[in-house]
C-alpha cells in the first residue's frame, strides 16, 4: 500500500483521510452500497500538483474502481463533522476522464486553501486554519436520479420526518443550489408519504428504499444524518453521509396507541372539504344524538356519563375532511346489550368497508359470556328489545310530536333573522338546540328500525324465495310515491314539460339566465314554489357553507332546461318481464305470503319515513345556515371579521362565545385568516385515504395525503357492485365530481364517488346511476328506485375505472357494469 494513496476499505481515521472519506470507509465496511473509491492524501500534492510517481500510481488503481468517468471530491479533516459540515466550501469535479484526473484532484486540493474556507471557519469561531483536504477519487454513478435524504426535518427540527430531495440525473445541481428538486416528506414510523410531487420522479418503491437506507445509516451513526444518494436503474448507491448540524427538536417519547379514522359512510353526508363551522356543528349533533340513542335503549346515565369522551369524539376533521373516529363508534356500540354476539351485524349497519383491526377491537366490549353473565346479558338484550318494541309501537305519535316541535321552531319567517340583533340570534340558536337537537327521538328510532326492517325483510325474502325474492324486495321498495326525495325530480320534470313549449327561454335557462322567467307565469310560479320548499336541498346540503338554490338557482335552471328536451333522448330501460309479485312468489303458501306482506309493508314505511325525516333534517340545517349567515353579516358590520362569509371559518363555540361572553379570543379576524389558509392548502392536496391508522397523538395523522389515482389501461372490462334498482341501460358515461361545476346531458349515465339529495337535479337527467360508495339504503339507491332508473352502488374506483365519455352498459339488478360497449 502506498502511504499517499489509500484504497477503499482500509479503516483509517479522519486525521489520515479526512472526515468524508473516513465516514464512507466506515459505511462500506458495514455493507452499504458505496461506489468504489481511493483517497489521495494531502501530502501527495506539491505546489504544482502531483508528482509523476503519484500520478502513475493513481492511474494504475483506476481499473479497480471500474470504467470511468470519475469524480474528484474533497475530504477535509473537519469536513462532515458533528458541529460544522463545511458543506459547499470545497470543490467537486465530476465526469472526468482518467488522463484529466490528476489536474482535477489538484484543483480540489487547492480549494481547501481558498479564502472562502478561512472566512467560513472564522464566521463559526473555529480556531486555527483548516489543513488542505484529501481527495476522493470515485467512479461516477450513471444516475437516473439523485439527491439528498435527511433523517430529520432540518427546517422544522422534527425527528419523526424524513425529508427527501430528488432531481433527475446527478445530484450536483441540487446540492450546489443551481436547481430545485422535488421534495418528499415521509413519516418515518409508518412510511407514509405526507408530501409529494404531482408527477413524481420517485416511485413508491424508490421512496421505500430511501427511507430504509436513511434509517439504517442513522442507526449506524451518532445521530440524524444528511445523506447523498443516487439511483442507477433500481440500484441505490450511498454517496455520502454526514451529521445534520442544524438544531433539532427533542426526540418525542414513543406512543404506540392506535386510532383508526374511516370515512366509508360519512362521506355521503360530508364529502370533500368541510368548514370549521359545519364540522363543529356536526360534532355537537352527533354527540347529543347518540347519547340520546343509547339512553333510549336502556343504557344508564352513569354509563353514558363515564363515556363522555367517546360521544364527544365520534368525528374527526383530517386535512379539512370529516372522518369517523372508528374506535369510539365501536366503544359506543359496545354499550349496547348483545354487542359481543352481534358485532359483525353492527359493523354492517355502520357501513364500514372493513372491520376494526384486532389490535384495537380486542380491547373494546366484552366477550361472549357464559353462566350467570350470559343470563344477565340476555336480560339486558330482552330489556332493549322491549324498549324498542315500545318505541316502535308509539313511533307515529313520536313523529307527530317531533314534527310539531320542528314546525314551531321554524314557524318564524326566515327573513326575520336578518333583522335580529346578535343576542337574539344566539338565543334563537339555543332554542333550536334545546327543542330539536337535544330531542332527536323520531329520526333516531326510525333510522334504527329502518335498518333492522330493511335487512330483516331482505334476508327473509331471499331465504324463502331466493333471487325472485330479492327482485320482489327491490320492486316493492320502488314507487312509494310519498317519499319526499322523489318530489324534486317530479317537479323538475313537470317544469320541463312547460318549458318545452318555449324554446327561447329554454336556451336562456341552459345558459343559467333566468331573467325572463316572468314571461311564462305558470313556470315562474312553479319555480318559486319549488324554491320555497326545496331551496335548502342543494348540493352538499348538510354543509352550512353550501350555497342554496335561492342564492344560486343556476343548477336548477339547467336541470329544467335539460328536462325540457323531452324524454325521447333518454335511453329507456327495457321492460322487465315476469316481474315477481307476492301472489306469484308465494303461490300455494298463504301463511308465508301474509308474513311477507306484513314485513315488507313495515320495511317500506320505515324507508319512506327515513327519507322524509331526512328532509326535515335538511330544513333544520337550512335554518341554522341562514342563522349563522345573519350572524356573519353582523360580525362583519362590527368589524370582527373581514367578510360575512368568514363566519364559516369559526367554530360554533367561538361564534356563540363571542356573543354570550365565554369566548377565549377576541381576534376573530386572525382566526379566520389562519383557517382559510389551512383550507386553501388542503384543497390543493388529494383526498387522504378512506381509512387512516395513526399511532400516538391523533394530530400526528391529521395530514395524510395519497397520490392521485390514475386510470389503469389493463383494467377488466366488467365489474360488479351492489345492484339496487333494476333495469338495463347502455349509454354514454359522464363522470361527475362536482355537480355545481359539471353537467349531465339527458340520457347519460351518472358516474359519481358519492351523492346526496342535492344531486337530484343531476338525477333528473340520468338514464342510470353508478356510485363508488353507498348501500341499498343510500339516498342515491332510494331515489333511483323512485325514479325507476337502474342504479349500482358500492362500485369502488368507478371514477377511475370508467373513462368520461365512453359508452358503458349498466345492469341495475345484478350490479354488473360493462365497459367497452
Amino acid at each position: 500500500m502506498s502511504a499517499l494513496i489509500v484504497t477503499m476499505g482500509e479503516p483509517l481515521a479522519a486525521a489520515d483521510v479526512g472526515g468524508k472519506a473516513s465516514a464512507l470507509m466506515h459505511l462500506a465496511t458495514l455493507g452499504f452500497d458505496v461506489p468504489k473509491f481511493v483517497v489521495v492524501r494531502p501530502d501527495a500534492f506539491g505546489t504544482r500538483g502531483m508528482t509523476a510517481k503519484v500520478r502513475r500510481e493513481l492511474l494504475d488503481k483506476l481499473p479497480t474502481l471500474g470504467p470511468g468517468p470519475y469524480a474528484a471530491r474533497s475530504s477535509a479533516l473537519e469536513e462532515d463533522g458533528q458541529e460544522h459540515s463545511h458543506a459547499g466550501q470545497f470543490l467537486s469535479v465530476l465526469e472526468q476522464r482518467p488522463e484529466d484526473l490528476p489536474a482535477a484532484c489538484f484543483a480540489v486540493f487547492k480549494s481547501g486553501l481558498a479564502e472562502s474556507v478561512t472566512a467560513y471557519r472564522k464566521s463559526r469561531g473555529l480556531g486555527g486554519e483548516e489543513t488542505a483536504p484529501a481527495v476522493i477519487v470515485q467512479q461516477m454513478v450513471k444516475a437516473r436520479c439523485a439527491g439528498v435524504v435527511f433523517t430529520a426535518d432540518p427546517v422544522s427540527g422534527r425527528r419523526d420526518r424524513l425529508v427527501i430531495s430528488a432531481i433527475e440525473g446527478t445530484g450536483d445541481r441540487l446540492v450546489g443550489g443551481e436547481e430545485d428538486g422535488e421534495t418528499y416528506v415521509v413519516d418515518r414510523h409508518s412510511g407514509a408519504c405526507i408530501e409529494g410531487a404531482d408527477n413524481p420522479l420517485l416511485s413508491d418503491k424508490d421512496i421505500e428504499a430511501l427511507s430504509d437506507l436513511a434509517q439504517k445509516v442513522e442507526s449506524s451513526s451518532d445521530g440524524p444524518q444528511d445523506i447523498e444518494w443516487a439511483f442507477e436503474g433500481t440500484r441505490l448507491f450511498l454517496l455520502q453521509s454526514r451529521p445534520i448540524t442544524t438544531p433539532l427538536l427533542p426526540e418525542a417519547i414513543s406512543d404506540t396507541h392506535l386510532t383508526v379514522f374511516d370515512n366509508s359512510n360519512i362521506v355521503e353526508s360530508y364529502p370533500g372539504l368541510v368548514s370549521p363551522l359545519t364540522y363543529s356543528f356536526a360534532q355537537y349533533v352527533y354527540a347529543r344524538v347518540y347519547r340520546a340513542f343509547v339512553r333510549l335503549v336502556g343504557v344508564s346515565e352513569n354509563t353514558i356519563g363515564s363515556n363522555a369522551a367517546v360521544f364527544d369524539n365520534m368525528l374527526a376533521r383530517i386535512d379539512g375532511r370529516v372522518y369517523y373516529n372508528l374506535g369510539n363508534w365501536y366503544r359506543a356500540l359496545a354499550l349496547l346489550p348483545g354487542f359481543a354476539a352481534n358485532r359483525a351485524r353492527m359493523e354492517t349497519m355502520m357501513g364500514v368497508d372493513e372491520p376494526l383491526p384486532d389490535e384495537l377491537a380486542d380491547g373494546i366490549g366484552g366477550r361472549k359470556s357464559g353462566g350467570i353473565g350470559r343470563v344477565l346479558e340476555t336480560c339486558r338484550v330482552a330489556k332493549m328489545g322491549l324498549l324498542l318494541a315500545y318505541e316502535a309501537a308509539r313511533l307515529k305519535g313520536t313523529m307527530r310530536q317531533f314534527q310539531r316541535r320542528l314546525d314551531a321552531v321554524l314557524e318564524k319567517p326566515v327573513h326575520t333573522l336578518d333583522t335580529m340583533p346578535l343576542s337574539d340570534l344566539a338565543a334563537e340558536y339555543r332554542h333550536i338546540e334545546a327543542t330539536l337537537l337535544d330531542k332527536w327521538d323520531a329520526p333516531l328510532v326510525n333510522d334504527f328500525l329502518c335498518m333492522k326492517a330493511f335487512s330483516a325483510s331482505r334476508d327473509l325474502l331471499e331465504r324463502w324465495a331466493g333471487q325472485r325474492g330479492l327482485e320482489l324486495h327491490n320492486d316493492i321498495m320502488i314507487g312509494q310515491g310519498d317519499i319526499v326525495s322523489a318530489e324534486p325530480a317530479q317537479r323538475i320534470a313537470a317544469m320541463g314539460t312547460i318549458l318545452a313549449k318555449h324554446p327561447r327561454l329554454r336556451e336562456r335557462l341552459e345558459q343559467g339566465d333566468g331573467s325572463t322567467l316572468s314571461e311564462v307565469p305558470q313556470l315562474h310560479r312553479a319555480l318559486n314554489d319549488y324554491l320555497a320548499k326545496f331551496s335548502d336541498r342543494c348540493t352538499e346540503e348538510l354543509k352550512l357553507e353550501s350555497v342554496t338554490l335561492d342564492r344560486d338557482p343556476v343548477p336548477l335552471y339547467k336541470a329544467i332546461a335539460a328536462a325540457a328536451q323531452g324524454n325521447q333522448t333518454r335511453p329507456k330501460a327495457p321492460e322487465i318481464r315476469d316481474v315477481p309479485d307476492l301472489d306469484s312468489v308465494f303461490a300455494g303458501r298463504p301463511l308465508r305470503r301474509m308474513i311477507a306482506r306484513l314485513v315488507l309493508g313495515w320495511a317500506k314505511r320505515r324507508v319512506r319515513d327515513r327519507e322524509n325525516l331526512r328532509f326535515e333534517r335538511t330544513r333544520i340545517f337550512g335554518r341554522a345556515r341562514r342563522l349563522f349567515r345573519a350572524i356573519g353579516t353582523q360580525f362583519r358590520a362590527l368589524g370582527f371579521i373581514d367578510d360575512a362569509e368568514d363566519i364559516f371559518y369559526l367554530t360554533v363555540p367561538e361564534v356563540l362565545g363571542a356573543i354570550e361572553g365565554f369566548g377565549i379570543s377576541a381576534d376573530l379576524s386572525s382566526l379566520t385568516k389562519l383557517r382559510k389558509a389551512e383550507m386553501s392548502a388542503a384543497e390543493q392536496r388529494p383526498d387522504p385515504d378512506d381509512r387512516l391508522l395513526v399511532r400516538g397523538a391523533a394530530i400526528a395523522g391529521f395530514i395524510r395525503t395519497s397520490s392521485p389515482k390514475k386510470r389503469s389501461e389493463d383494467d377488466a372490462l366488467e365489474r360488479t357492485g351492489t345492484g339496487c334498482s333494476a333495469g338495463q341501460v347502455k349509454a354514454v358515461a359522464r363522470v361527475i365530481a362536482d355537480p355545481r361545476k359539471q353537467s349531465l346531458k339527458q340520457g347519460e349515465i351518472l358516474i359519481a364517488r358519492h351523492t346526496d339529495p342535492g344531486w337530484i337535479a343531476v338525477f333528473t337527467n340520468a338514464s342510470a346511476i353508478v356510485v363508488e360508495r353507498g348501500s341499498l339504503l343510500s339516498h342515491s339507491a332510494i331515489v333511483a328506485r323512485e325514479l325507476g332508473i337502474p342504479c349500482v352502488v358500492g362500485l369502488k374506483g368507478a371514477m377511475v375505472w370508467i373513462e368520461d365519455g365512453e359508452t358503458i352498459e349498466v345492469d341495475g339488478a345484478s350490479g354488473l357494469v360493462r365497459r367497452g360497449q
